[in-house]
């Protein structure tokens, strides 16, 4: 008679074996052509967890992001119950890492799609199970956004002994849109056969058969904020509407960074930190400067540009600002500086002259003058008043993108497809242009012979 299974970590494989022979844990291995009903959760995770067997560079991407050992041989398997630990619960997915004969890790895996959010109750009882097989991971995948897989979109309480991790569709979707991308190879496939796998899953993956969506609307808080700033109602900071908008434009700020990412064929970095107590305290401060200032801003890092895209939504014009700092040749005058700057922007036209004559009329250049608060702003059009101010230290420039969003603001889905279009109009005709001055080395005097 078999004993009672209390552990998988530490358990040899072939008492593993002997337990799925005994029926005592119940599974099915994930295969790539499962056969469940198309769009089901069951045939996404057997998917997802297939692939992740199959192509090396998507598992060892997966692995890293949730610290799961590389090392040893990984098994991969859905449906999973345990017949001496719960009667009542059936985990999505199952990933255990044997090295020498061993199980060394154990990862629960739920998975949603479509609307479905993740359950509290469900997860707490899959935890549970989790600590009396002592496995110490567990990770979610839904359409639910968070601001970094440390995350978890619901409010639970995990124990010490595991780690809790969580990964929007979105995410898998970029990194797997990255890995193939031939422009910008964020990690190259070595294996031909396993490049095919790879694209015929992110096939699926963006197919609307597959229950994959984006993050495609903003929350109720920030709708209930934009009425309340139009209405022009005090806000405070115990206001529960204001956090959730505060946490939902974060979310955004993800997602506009997941979008270019696959848009440019590179990972694009947003001003988020992953770490909890400087997330803890980003959030505080972007409640106080909502509260104060009716504004929220943002950044995004983007390998190769002059600098940071900044982002800010200005709640009292109803507008959107994409900015870029430049600094301009420090080793000439105001004069020049200012021709260098206007000759930049000739370029964009020159590059882009369709898409510049859409967006000119909402391009302004911030000059920022040393040691002064009375900075220099004129619209493009007037490009040529920037010469009024050449008695003014000018040191850099700020190129910004300024929309006017109007009603657009409060719309919780056309806020979302507005943001996406506009930068990526902003990237494509300036940001991707934008150059910077480079001071020259410095040089040595020649000497005269004596």
């Amino acid at each position: 008679m078999i004993k009672p299974l209390n552990k998988l970590v530490g358990l040899k494989k072939i008492d593993f074996d002997g337990y799925v022979s005994e029926g005592k844990i119940k599974l099915s291995p994930a295969r790539l052509i499962p056969t469940y009903k198309v769009g089901d959760e069951i045939t996404l995770t057997s998917i997802f967890l297939a692939t992740l067997k199959l192509v090396k560079e998507f598992r060892y991407n997966f692995f890293g992001e949730t610290k799961i050992t590389k090392a040893g041989k990984p098994y991969f398997y859905t449906e999973v119950s345990f017949e001496d630990v719960s009667q009542d619960s059936r985990i999505d997915g199952l990933i255990i890492v044997v090295v020498s004969g061993i199980i060394k890790e154990a990862v629960f895996l739920e998975m949603k799609n479509k609307n479905n959010e993740l359950d509290k109750n469900q997860l707490e009882k899959y935890i549970d199970v989790a600590r009396k097989l002592k496995v110490g991971k567990m990770v979610t995948v839904s359409n639910q956004f968070v601001i970094d897989s440390s995350q978890s979109p619901i409010d639970i309480r995990v124990p010490k002994s595991i780690s809790l991790h969580h990964f929007s569709w979105t995410y898998i979707k970029t990194i797997s849109r990255l890995l193939l991308d031939e422009k910008h190879k964020f990690s190259d496939i070595d294996d031909e056969d396993q490049m095919h796998i790879m694209k015929e899953v992110l096939f699926y993956l963006e197919s609307k058969a597959s229950g994959v969506t984006g993050y495609h609307q903003m929350n109720k808080g920030w709708v209930n904020l934009v009425e309340s700033i139009n209405s022009q109602i005090r806000l405070k900071l115990s206001d529960e509407f204001v956090k959730d908008a505060v946490l939902s434009w974060q979310e955004q700020e993800r997602n506009m960074s997941l979008m270019l990412s696959r848009e440019l064929g590179l990972l694009v970095k947003s001003s988020i930190a992953s770490n909890k107590q400087k997330l803890k305290e980003r959030t505080k401060n972007d409640i106080k400067n909502l509260v104060t200032k009716h504004k929220l801003n943002s950044a995004l890092s983007i390998k190769g540009t002059v600098s940071n895209i900044k982002i800010s939504v200005d709640f009292n014009t109803r507008t959107v600002c994409l900015s870029n700092k430049v600094t301009p040749p420090l080793d000439k005058g105001v004069k020049a500086r200012i021709g260098w700057i206007i000759r930049q922007l000739e370029t964009f036209q020159k590059h882009q002259p369709e898409l510049f004559s859409q967006i000119e009329n909402d391009i302004w250049i911030l000059g920022n003058v040393k040691f002064s608060s009375n900075d220099v702003q004129v619209k493009y059009s007037n490009i040529v008043n920037l010469y009024d101010y050449v008695d003014k230290d000018i040191f850099d420039f700020e190129i910004m993108f300024i929309k006017d969003f109007g009603k657009g603001l409060s719309n919780s889905k056309k806020f979302i497809t507005n943001m996406q279009t506009n930068l990526i109009s902003y990237y494509q005709c300036v940001v991707q242009h934008l150059k910077e001055w480079k001071a020259p080395p410095p040089k040595l005097e020649s000497k005269s012979s004596k």
